[in-house]
């Protein structure tokens, strides 16, 4: 059995997932990359279905400090919501694109992600 699967997504493009039997051996690589500055996260599943996702703790950060935010946890919320009950949704977006229509910076330093933008 492959240890990846790529998954289509809606704009055409692939995600790669990782079987989660596979996943847990990759995790000390995953910390590698993150402490190298790279973002992309770890995308895990079974049977080529993301169920899962491993990111950086800067990213997490972020996303938790905007979910902390009154204004946009409601958006973020609604979102969930419509998402969720809209089972003819299709598959997953990227992490990449969520952070985009959700107004995060995953380039931004996790430091500055909690001080309001001037």
């Amino acid at each position: 059995m492959n240890a990846e699967t790529p998954y289509l997504l809606p704009d055409g493009e692939s995600a790669w997932v990782i079987e989660t039997s596979v996943a847990a051996t990759h995790l000390g690589d995953m910390l590698s990359r993150f402490r190298a500055g790279e973002s992309e996260p770890m995308i895990f599943g079974d049977a080529g279905q993301p169920e899962g996702v491993v990111i950086s703790w800067d990213d997490w950060r972020r996303l938790m400090a905007l979910a902390a935010d009154e204004e946009g946890f409601d958006h973020i919320y609604q979102t969930a919501r419509e998402r969720l009950a809209d089972k003819n949704a299709g598959p997953s977006i990227p992490f990449e694109d969520v952070a985009a229509e959700l107004g995060i910076d995953l380039n931004e330093d996790a430091d500055q992600a909690d001080k309001p933008k001037s």
